[in-house]
């Protein structure tokens, strides 16, 4: 009996994926959430011990910083790690359950409240960092978090989070694939686009597999999950394929095109000029490729660069 099949179900089961990372990006994760602790209780004990801030407290470093450490070192790139996320994850958290700890009745119902609503903040504004839970959860249970009130923001929370923050931006814009924050990563000269990247090319899930290993970092997605992705992406694609019938002043249209290619422009002004070659029209570069810059074409070279046009909706870019 081939027991291969059922045991790469049973991992795919439990989300037991491959991991394409090299030792070498395995080993500084690891040195990099090392020394990230090792700053952040040494920052905080020498704030609190030499009394640079009036605070007497007997947390240095907070639990939930260790799993912030794996974030910011193991995942550099990922949203969850980014500085908002950190930042803003933590102290909002962290506010919620002191208010919780302060304002509600003892019980277990008060921990969980914590939490719940830490989880509904963070999304809504949009800074989502699961150990933002954990301190959510500390700053309710903690003895010292009960005595300090809203101090706890101060010390620990706040000198801990810049300490981390601090040595994530150190240590990983040491090496180049590692550029922290992620949009560093993305500013990166564009390589040459060669008649290539205008074919038709079928990607398959061991192409995923492939572009993942030579990142060489750890993707908080599973191949499949990209696959997926890229199947429900060409389906809405296909939704539209023609290009926008009039050009209009005020108006926001994209080019359609993947990654460091994508741009999308909006229409300053226009002449409505009758003569074809004098019809032309000023439009700015307000995302993607070439963002902020400005120029003037004609209104048919426009249609023709446009593939769509869209609108800006929470936070994205979507087809009107």
């Amino acid at each position: 009996m081939n027991l291969k099949y059922p045991l790469d179900e049973f991992a795919r089961l439990i989300g037991l994926e491959r991991n394409t990372t090299s030792h070498r990006e395995k080993l500084l994760s690891a040195l990099g959430a090392a020394i990230a602790i090792t700053c952040v209780a040494w920052a905080t004990y020498f704030a609190v011990a030499f009394r640079f801030i009036d605070i007497q407290t007997s947390y240095f470093v907070v639990a939930s910083m260790g799993a912030s450490a794996v974030l910011l070192f193991a995942v550099p790139h990922g949203a969850l790690s980014q500085p908002w996320a950190l930042i803003g994850g933590h102290t909002v958290s962290a506010a919620i359950g002191i208010a919780c700890q302060h304002w509600l009745p003892g019980g277990f119902a008060v921990a969980g409240l914590a939490v719940g609503l830490a989880v509904g903040a963070m999304y809504y504004l949009r800074c989502i960092h699961p150990p933002g839970g954990a301190t959510a959860l500390t700053s309710v249970i903690g003895a010292d978090a009960e005595a300090l009130g809203y101090q706890f923001l101060l010390v620990p929370i706040l000198v801990n989070l810049l300490s981390i923050l601090f040595v994530a931006l150190l240590f990983n814009n040491l090496f180049h694939w590692r550029r922290y924050p992620a949009h560093l990563a993305h500013r990166r000269a564009t390589p040459e686009v060669t008649d290539a990247v205008d074919r038709e090319h079928e990607l398959t899930h061991e192409d995923f597999a492939a572009a993942m290993q030579e990142l060489d970092s750890y993707v908080d997605v599973t191949a499949e999950g990209l696959a997926d992705l890229l199947e429900l992406a060409k389906r809405h694609a296909e939704k539209n394929t023609v290009h926008p019938e009039k050009i209009v002043a005020g108006k926001f249209y994209s080019n359609g095109k993947l990654g460091k290619l994508w741009s999308v422009c909006q229409v300053l002004d226009d002449s409505s000029e009758e003569d074809v070659g004098r019809d032309l029209v000023i439009y700015k570069t307000v995302a993607g490729a070439g963002a902020n810059d400005t120029g003037l074409c004609s209104r048919g070279e426009l249609r023709s660069w446009a593939r769509f046009e869209v609108e800006p909706r929470n936070g994205h870019w979507v087809k009107v």
